[in-house]
């Protein structure tokens, strides 16, 4: 899903015009980033937390030349999903797979078997 397609969803959700779902989308994501810079962690419960991990600096190789280059530590942001964000995708996934499961079997069973 794109931020578009998010701005449609959420506007048709909401009964806001798009323009003003957009701004607050956009506000949104500028807090996290925001907070994030500013070196805070956000917790949005039962979704999940945005944070800071840290990287050590370590060696690395260039593919294309194989020369060994260093790579410098640096501070990267890290997404936790929530507990509810985690079983609702568990439960939607389970069942998404055991459809496909079933598909897959299908497919592989001969046709003059099934």
């Amino acid at each position: 899903m794109t931020k578009a397609e998010l701005v449609n969803h959420v506007a048709e959700t909401v009964q806001l015009p798009k323009s003003k779902t957009e701004a607050v989308i956009t506000s949104f994501l500028q807090a996290i980033m925001e907070a994030l810079h500013k070196g805070n962690k956000v917790e949005l419960r039962g979704f999940g937390s945005f944070g800071l991990r840290h990287r050590q600096a370590r060696a690395g190789r260039n593919p294309r030349t194989g020369a060994m280059i260093q790579s410098p530590a640096k501070t990267v942001p890290a997404f936790t999903a929530g507990k509810a964000f985690k079983e609702t995708v568990q439960q939607n996934g389970a069942a998404a797979s055991g459809a496909t499961h079933d598909l897959v079997t299908h497919m592989q069973t001969p046709f003059w078997r099934v």
